[in-house]
């Protein structure tokens, strides 16, 4: 159905009554999820499939096929759901959607293989909303993702899309929508944590003329994927929360700062904001009201440092995107000087739930100072991978172990890592003993309490800070018993010194002196001064750094060292990674117990591995290059981790076994 330009909140009741009236509530609706993750694991091919066996039956009128935005169950993409019986089928192939269209959308059975089967309990789950990866979920802006085309703005105005935008226009002041938003206690998802009610009534505060409205969409942690997603999905309920936003400190100018790396965020925004233009809600005299808004999309270079405001708003204009020190705020002079209202994604896309359903509600859900849901990339060692929406105060073991349906392969949890790269890693367990011999001399115990508590720490904004770490934009990387926390504190380190913009010397100098001390420390030739060093500079860079890239950028190498000081101190006086990442301190040897099932010896690159089948394998150690293939394809827990030097060893009996064949292979080198 076309949709002409609405000059009215009553125009906007008429459509959305007249959507309804049109709509057959007994219509079979299959939803494909259509979003980058189900993308690459070839949705379009199912959608084509669908479509055709539609086209073929001439089942149009009865059926529709809707490619939607992200549904949140990454791993399990493609995901498909057959409404309204709410079936929910994973990992689906063309041909399944064959064998969909005829057991279930035309014959009503069910599809077994292709239903989600709980891995703890054993059992097949049918409805999307039984599955444990939703059912603690509170899906407040996520929650239209399942149901609507991205690209079809009568799809969002049927969910009750611009509805809050009517209210605001119509039924409240600018001054009535900034308290509504500050008795809401929503606070920025971006990672500041700043309250946003109090943000919007500075910048309405300041008499200047233009003021611009931002939202800030340069995704730029490893791991997090909420704002593309969301703008991917949902584009028009970010726009609806600009235009409440614009309104309310009264801005008549807009922009959406996006990574071009996000091709399908920019393509189906760029679809909605000509789609709401030519509805009436962007533009000249919206709905009639007399309020003129609009929206400009510019894409980033994939800076991460332009995710901080000031670095953002100097990209924006055309210049290189450094930040500028805080002394003046940017809802004072932001850019082109004038004020400037920055949000993220999310944030943004809070506002219209709060202005219809009241702040009352919104304050309802969460903890005392962190209020509403919060949306997580939930990432790394653990089974249901994906994007997670969450009330506020919800703990880590609740994530991580309800949601995220625990660590593969009976693996054990060892840490979590949170607020992206400038975050913290949190301790969760450990599969090495909890205090090494060194740190009673050297007076470096911590409390073993606090390390287990943390387990149930509540996630908000305070208590991550108090822990060591912070909320950031949303990643949530978990860590088993096989990482290294040296080199996860190496590798952030690097990501960082890498997107330093080398403005401040604290920052552009500073990692790259923590980076080397790390990697000597990896290599094991470490001291115990290097850590205390690590620990000075790290509060040195903190305190004299321009922007927070710099200021909270020591935040993966403060909390490794609060946690996981025992790993660093095997580093630098055992010579020793306890878990055999650090290819300088680590050997593969394989034990007695191998069956000689061959998969080690056929992973291995560099045909390090001897031995024949059904009987015990033997690692060469001068091949050997310690990459860990064999000890990822082990199924039988026979390839040990062990000291540097210490592989043939462990292999006595092995080695002996193997003599004839190694004088062989010394021989053809040779």
């Amino acid at each position: 159905m076309s949709t002409n330009k609405l000059n009215s909140p009553a125009e906007l009741v008429a459509l959305k009554e007249r959507l309804e009236k049109n709509r057959n509530a007994n219509k079979t609706v299959v939803t494909v999820c259509a979003g980058t993750g189900c993308m690459a694991c070839g949705c379009d091919a199912v959608l084509k499939t669908f479509r055709e066996e539609c086209a073929n039956d001439r089942l149009e009128n009865e059926v529709e096929i809707k490619a939607t935005g992200c549904h949140g169950f990454c791993e399990r993409g493609p995901l498909v759901v057959v409404h309204p019986l709410g079936v929910f089928y994973q990992r689906v192939k063309p041909a399944d959607a064959k064998l969909i269209w005829e057991q279930t959308v035309k014959g009503g059975h069910l599809v077994n293989k292709l239903l989600y089967r709980d891995p703890q309990s054993n059992q097949i789950v049918k409805n999307e909303k039984d599955i444990p990866f939703y059912k603690k979920q509170m899906r407040i802006i996520f929650g239209k993702n399942g149901f609507m085309d991205p690209t079809a703005i009568n799809d969002y105005i049927l969910l009750g899309g611009y509805q809050a935008l009517a209210m605001a226009l119509t039924k409240m002041t600018p001054e009535q929508i900034i308290d509504e938003v500050k008795k809401s206690g929503l606070r920025g998802r971006g990672g500041g944590g700043f309250p946003t009610g109090k943000k919007w009534a500075t910048c309405r505060a300041v008499k200047v003329e233009p003021k611009y409205t931002i939202c800030n969409a340069d995704e730029g942690d490893p791991g997090a994927f909420m704002d593309r997603s969301l703008l991917e999905g949902n584009p028009h309920q970010v726009i609806e929360g600009m235009l409440i936003g614009a309104y309310a400190i009264g801005s008549h100018e807009g922009f959406v700062y996006v990574r071009n790396e996000y091709p399908l965020a920019v393509k189906n925004l760029t679809i909605a904001i000509k789609a709401a233009r030519d509805c009436g809600f962007l533009g000249e005299n919206i709905l009639g009201t007399g309020f003129s808004f609009d929206i400009e999309i510019s894409r980033g270079g994939g800076a991460f440092v332009c995710g901080e405001s000031t670095a953002l708003m100097a990209s924006l204009e055309g210049k290189v995107g450094e930040p500028r020190a805080k002394y003046i705020h940017t809802v004072e002079s932001g850019l082109w000087d004038k004020p400037s209202n920055l949000n993220n994604v999310e944030t943004w896309a809070n506002v219209p739930p709060i202005i219809e359903r009241g702040a009352e509600w919104f304050a309802s859900i969460g903890t005392d100072n962190s209020k509403g849901t919060k949306v997580f990339a939930l990432t790394g060692k653990v089974n249901n991978t994906g994007l997670v929406e969450v009330p506020m105060g919800i703990t880590l073991r609740e994530i991580l172990y309800d949601i995220g349906g625990g660590v593969p392969r009976g693996k054990k949890f060892k840490a979590v890592q949170t607020g992206g790269p400038s975050g913290g890693t949190l301790i969760v367990e450990t599969a090495e003993p909890k205090i090494h011999a060194s740190m009673v001399a050297y007076g470096d115990l911590r409390d073993e309490d606090e390390a287990i508590s943390l387990l149930d720490l509540p996630v908000d904004f305070d208590e991550l800070t108090r822990a060591g770490s912070m909320m950031g934009s949303g990643g949530m990387i978990v860590m088993d018993e096989d990482s290294c926390m040296v080199d996860i504190a190496r590798y952030f380190i690097h990501f960082l010194t890498e997107e330093s913009c080398g403005k401040c010397v604290p920052c552009r100098e500073g990692l790259v002196v923590m980076l080397n001390i790390l990697q000597k420390i990896s290599e094991g030739k470490g001291t115990i001064e290097d850590i205390e060093y690590l620990e000075e500079l790290s509060q040195v860079i903190i305190d004299t750094s321009l922007c927070q890239l710099g200021g909270s950028a020591p935040n993966p190498v403060r909390s490794t060292i609060r946690y996981f000081r025992q790993e660093f101190l095997a580093h630098v006086i055992d010579k020793r990674c306890p878990a055999g990442v650090c290819k300088d301190l680590v050997s593969h040897a394989i034990d007695n117990t191998c069956n000689g099932c061959h998969a080690c010896l056929k992973s291995c690159p560099t045909n390090a591995i001897v031995g024949e089948p059904k009987r015990l394998h033997y690692i060469i150690q001068d091949k050997c290059i310690q990459c860990g293939a064999c000890y990822q394809i082990c199924r039988y827990n026979s390839i040990k981790r062990i000291k540097h030097g210490e592989g043939d060893k462990l292999q006595e009996r092995a080695r002996e076994l193997w003599q004839p064949p190694l004088k062989k292979v010394t021989a053809e080198v040779a």
